[in-house]
Formats: C-alpha cells, structure tokens, sequence
C-alpha cells in the first residue's frame, strides 16, 4: 500500500515538471508575425500591380547606343516637309486653271507707266510659276499703254526663262489697253483661280470665278468667302 502512494505521487510530479517544461519551451519559442500591410499609393504609369515587377527610376542613366537609338526613331518619325511642288497643289485646290496679272505680282513694276520705261521678272516667282505651269494652264495679262511696253514685257518674261519650260508660251500673255478689258478676259477664259492686285476687279469677279487671290501690302479685310489675300505670291506658298 505505502509502495503505491509512492509511486502515485512519483507520477504527479513527473506529469507537473513535464507540463512546466513544456510551458518554458513554448514560451521561449519565437512567434510569427503577420506582415504589415503596404499602404496603398496613388501613382502614374511608373508603378505597376506586379509584385515582381522592377520599376526603373527615371533618373537612371541612359546608355549612349540607347540615345542615339532614340534619336533615330525620333527622326524617323519627323513629318515630311512637303516639296513646293505639293504646296502649289494644295494652295491651288488642284485648280487647272489660272489667270495672273503681271504688274505687282510677276513683274518689279506696279503701273503701266512703268512698263513704258522697263519690265522685271521678279527672281523669287520664278519657281512657283514654273511648278504652277506643270500642272496648272496659266495665263497672264496686263494693261499697256503701248505696243513697245507689250514688247519689253515679252521680252523680259523670254530671257526669265518663263517660256523654256513649256507650260507657258507667248500667246497666253494677253494685254489689254483698259482695266475692264482684262476683266473680260477672265470671264471668257473662267479659270478656277485668279490672281490680281485690283480689289474692285477682285471684287467683281468673285460671283463668276471660284477662287480669287489678292495681292495687296495692305492686308485688307476679306471681300468675299472665295477670295484670299497675300502680301505677295511668294508669301502665299510659303516661299518667303
């Protein structure tokens, strides 16, 4: 009997040291944590919702090949610079054809007075004209006060080179003695644009023609929805 109350307090000691023991080891054990949370930041197109993503800062350096990769597909990608050939379509409308007077505009001079003494081409016109001639039926016309102006102007339009291109030949330089007299011209040849420095001419003809060009240093206001203004013709296409 007293070897059983031995034995009965030997196994409650042991079952309490075993519990003991086991309570410091639980306790000295190192507890999990749960991960914080990451904020959530509102951000451009830099941050990306891939965890494994790498996101590159923007002040990271950019190698040389890379630079000048970049400037390649930079200039690849510039717009194309229209030739005068592409300007002159456009600006015309794709009109075929055109009537132009010539003092102001072709020629230095700026009234028939003028002509009486000489007749200059004007250098700057002389390339526009030419793309004009390439697909366009140009005529030009102008008021003289003499059969020896008519001749000077002839002459001066030949030695430009006007007439070598074949777009043009002498019998479409038509000369008139009067401002009513190139008036009708236009209207029996009802070109698609013409070209002028008279405004009340401008103005008459803008019923019957469908585009008109004023060439005029006074900018003024536009007489009518068909009709534009310019300084000079060069200026119009861009040329100067």
């Amino acid at each position: 009997m007293l070897n059983q109350d031995i034995f009965s307090v030997g196994a409650i000691a042991g079952l309490a040291i075993a519990i003991v023991f086991t309570w410091r080891i639980l306790r000295s054990a190192p507890q999990r944590r749960q991960p914080k949370r990451q904020p959530n930041v509102a951000s451009s197109s830099s941050v990306t919702s891939q965890p494994n993503a790498l996101v590159i800062p923007s002040s990271a350096p950019v190698s040389l090949e890379d630079s000048r990769a970049r400037n390649v597909v930079d200039d690849f990608f510039q717009p194309v610079k229209p030739t005068l050939a592409q300007i002159v379509r456009q600006k015309l409308c794709e009109g075929r054809k055109v009537t132009c007077r010539l003092i102001g505009i072709v020629l230095e001079e700026t009234s028939p007075e003028e002509l009486q003494k000489k007749a200059t081409v004007r250098s700057s016109v002389l390339e526009i004209l030419l793309e004009i001639t390439k697909f366009c039926d140009l005529y030009f016309m102008e008021r003289v006060l003499d059969d020896e102006s008519e001749k000077r102007v002839l002459l001066a339009l030949e030695e430009a080179g006007i007439f070598t291109s074949g777009g043009l030949i002498k019998d479409k330089v038509l000369f008139c003695s009067t401002e009513t007299g190139r008036t009708s011209f236009v209207r029996q040849l009802e070109p698609d644009w013409h070209i002028d420095t008279n405004p009340e001419i401008i103005l008459q003809l803008a019923r019957f023609i469908k585009y008109q060009l004023l060439i005029s240093t006074n900018r003024p206001e536009r007489i009518a929805p068909n009709v534009f203004s310019s300084i000079s013709l060069e200026n119009f296409f861009g040329c100067t």
